[in-house]
């Protein structure tokens, strides 16, 4: 590279820092650190490297970038400027970090056409980009160059400390992401002080004990960089480029602190470095003949678009690819029936996890893009099908190891690359371990689907560490985001219908390891789409009896134990309470009745305080778990017949 393009180059990073720098100052409010550190970097990956078109931001085969250290945002925003992208005016860089703005504190999924995922919580990005490479990887083995892109992530020294990243590493090198590439924001730095005082960890050699190829360069040498990208293209890994860089690179008095990292420089101090960098003193004003720069790379984007437009169109496999990357809605039929009208004719109790597997074989031969996995759990958490291929053209099921958050993150990254739905298996308890990620699916409107098993003590001995408690309401506290708990086979194909037809909320499935019975007879609508409704309903009753999963068969034992002393009751089944909750005021009440409420869940009562009154009465769990035979621990909790009846009969007497 001549010194000529070099200086180019140096004037259109420095045009990243300028923006940087105004829109932080203006907001007094932001992370002016690492996109000043990082904009060399960035400058050499989008002008040479990055495959994109902001002409047509949703190109299918477009590279990915990824800001995993989401806090730098001011990168992104000012690069979607600068290249053009029509979301992101000048406009949008003056109102960054405000209310309404599509400039967000950290990229946000939806709000500009560049961000390609949510990131902010650090890692995430990262596995998010794992699931990238993964998506690309499986339909480039389908689809040959149609699907051929790569995946580039930016992390800083924080993503590599959080767990999820050595899962993310570990699974990506394990499944030879060759297409991934990840550049580390090598500047020591963290938001308390050098990193020496938390880390002494060698990423290079981290990274190549799990199969990754690696590099260090100097990340302000534009040859350097060049050279690495060139090498990480043609790598049969992953591949790891250590940038070593100066965070907040060009001022004067904060360069390499971590003052520069989550503050503005200040007026004063954005103003030397301003000059230091021999940038315009006015703010927000970038030079014609460099914007012009800039602008150009669109030019070869939208060529490298149509080129593989044409080659799409003279394709036979164009129809196949178009349909895998459409959302379609499920629609009910005839085999739709007969498949219930079986499950309605066994009389044979059935554990909801292996429902929800009878379910899928049905399901995956009439949804051609699903793709399941699981935590090292495949067994237990039954997500694996006859139809189900690790291996050839057609993969749709993933090993993903014990690596619970980087499945979850992965599947993310999966949904917003589009072309899959993915599932994914753990035990309901582990999904503490899956949480950021299930938040973030939630927040990105994406299709996910969690099948969480052993969902209540009555997975038995394994006791008090893997009995969930408190996990129900902690995921039906998440905003968009349905968690059913289904009582029977019947339910548990309701709560798979309603998942594979709701395209912007994820789905948690929570299932029994225990043997239930089918308690449903009726299937030619799928009542669970309201959340809840009467399952048994007797007239003149003077008790609602109210369950989900596992209870609703408790239910149905206490309300004809009721039944012989005379007392009528109406047997309520909630699969998903955040669907029930939606329904209007009228139909709630008509379910939940005007008499006592009886609540019996094998959970945390935390849910259900909101639909309770004084005189009602809850049956659940508000301490841990104990180890034992299921029953056994059913009927310490006070969760059987005899000992609900009896407070029953205490609180009619009153």
């Amino acid at each position: 590279m001549n010194k000529l393009e070099q200086e180019k180059l140096q004037y259109m990073s420095n045009a990243i820092r300028g923006l940087s720098i105004d829109a932080v100052e203006r907001a007094n409010s932001g992370h002016p650190g690492m996109p000043l550190g990082m904009s060399d970097v960035a400058t050499v990956l989008f002008s040479k490297y990055l495959k994109f078109d902001p002409h047509n931001p949703d190109w299918l085969n477009r590279d990915r970038f990824v800001l995993s250290a989401g806090h730098g945002s001011m990168l992104l925003y000012a690069l979607s400027y600068l290249v053009g992208y029509k979301d992101c005016s000048l406009n949008q860089l003056k109102s960054f970090r405000q209310l309404g703005s599509k400039t967000a504190g950290h990229p946000e999924y939806g709000l500009l056409k560049s961000i390609e995922t949510t990131t902010g919580p650090l890692g995430q990005g990262l596995a998010n980009g794992v699931g990238m490479a993964l998506a690309e990887k499986i339909l480039n083995k389908k689809y040959g160059k149609l699907v051929d892109h790569k995946t580039w992530v930016i992390v800083g020294d924080g993503c590599l400390m959080e767990g999820i990243s050595q899962e993310a590493i570990s699974f990506a090198g394990h499944q030879k992401l060759n297409k991934l590439i990840v550049l580390f924001d090598d500047n020591k730095i963290s938001i308390d002080g050098s990193t020496d005082i938390t880390c002494s960890d060698d990423q290079e050699k981290r990274f190549r004990a799990s199969n990754w190829n690696t590099m260090k360069i100097d990340g302000h040498n534009f040859n350097e960089i060049s050279n690495a990208f060139k090498q990480a293209t043609r790598s049969s890994k992953p591949t790891l480029i250590c940038c070593k860089t100066v965070i907040g690179y060009g001022s004067p008095n904060k360069s390499g602190k971590e003052s520069s990292h989550g503050a503005p420089l200040g007026s004063i101090e954005a103003k030397l470095t301003k000059e230091n960098l021999n940038l315009i003193e006015k703010n927000f004003v970038v030079p014609d003949k460099i914007l012009n720069n800039w602008r150009s790379l669109k030019t070869k984007g939208k060529k490298n678009r149509e080129n593989w437009e044409i080659r799409l169109k003279n394709s036979q496999l164009r129809k196949d690819l178009l349909k895998q990357m459409k959302k379609r809605k499920f629609e009910r039929s005839k085999d739709v029936f007969f498949f219930l009208e079986n499950i309605s004719k066994n009389i044979k109790n059935e554990a909801t996890r292996k429902s929800s597997q009878n379910t899928l074989e049905f399901f995956n031969k009439k949804i051609e893009n699903l793709i399941g996995g699981s935590a090292d759990l495949t067994g237990s958490n039954l997500t694996k099908i006859s139809s189900s291929n690790l291996h050839g053209k057609n993969i749709n099921y993933i090993h993903y190891g014990v690596r619970e958050h980087l499945m979850s993150g992965a599947m993310n990254g999966l949904a917003v690359h589009g072309g899959f739905i993915p599932y994914g298996g753990t035990f309901l308890v582990f999904s503490d371990y899956c949480k950021n990620s299930i938040r973030l699916s939630a927040m990105m409107k994406q299709q996910i689907i969690y099948v969480f098993t052993h969902d209540s003590i009555g997975l038995g001995e394994d006791g008090p560490t893997h009995q969930p408690i408190e996990h129900l309401p902690g995921l039906r506290a998440i905003p968009n985001l349905n968690v059913f708990r289904p009582c029977d086979a019947i339910e548990t194909f309701e709560a798979w219908e309603i998942a594979l037809n709701s395209k912007s909320t994820p789905t948690v499935l929570a299932l029994s390891r225990q043997n239930l019975p089918l308690l449903r007879k009726k299937f030619k609508n799928n009542l669970s789409m309201k959340g809840g409704y009467i399952l048994e309903e007797q007239k003149n009753n003077k008790i609602s009896l109210i369950a989900t999963g596992s209870e609703v068969s408790l239910g149905y034992e206490i309300q004809n134990y009721l039944l012989k002393k005379k007392i009528k009751s109406n047997l309520v089944s909630i699969p998903c309470l955040d669907l029930f909750d939606q329904q209007d005021k009228k139909y709630k009440e008509k379910v939940l009745g005007n008499q006592i409420r009886v609540i019996i869940e094998a959970s945390s009562t935390q849910s259900w305080y909101k639909f309770v009154r004084e005189n009602d009465l809850i049956f659940g769990i508000d301490k841990f778990g104990e180890s034992g035979k299921a029953e056994d621990l059913f009927d310490y909790f006070g969760l059987t017949t005899e000992k609900v009846v009896n407070k029953i009969m205490a609180k009619i007497k009153l």
